[in-house]
């Protein structure tokens, strides 16, 4: 199954809601989303996190899915975020924060480290 197909079953089972509720709700731009659902756009590169966030998505609006179908769905390994990607967030996170959070965060993280050596 290809992510066309995936999408076009969840919402079915999404009364009343479109690809335009779809790409709104998860932070895709709806000709994005629609190109994905025409077949006139690869799907093998989309951030994880877009991934995520639809699962995220149909599951508020009631729909059973799973992050392992959409992976799927894409011709990806099934989830748990790899090393690369947790990284890639939290610099992503990070970068937003005023300078003074990132310190606090640095401090945060410092703490954590030596909590989990003593464990």
């Amino acid at each position: 199954m290809d992510l066309a197909v995936l999408l076009e079953r969840l919402l079915a089972q999404a009364p009343g809601k479109t690809q335009k509720d779809l790409a709104s709700a998860a932070g895709i731009s709806y000709p994005t989303l629609n190109a994905w659902m025409n077949r006139t756009r690869g799907t093998s590169r989309i951030d994880p996190e877009k991934l995520r966030a639809m699962v995220d998505v149909f599951r508020q609006w009631g729909v059973t899915t799973t992050p392992r179908e959409f992976f799927e769905a894409v011709g990806r390994p099934a989830p748990g975020p790899s090393g690369d990607e947790r990284e890639a967030r939290l610099l992503k996170l990070y970068r937003q924060l005023p300078e003074a959070r990132q310190r606090a965060l640095l401090k945060d993280a410092e703490a954590m480290l030596q909590v989990s050596r003593i464990t």
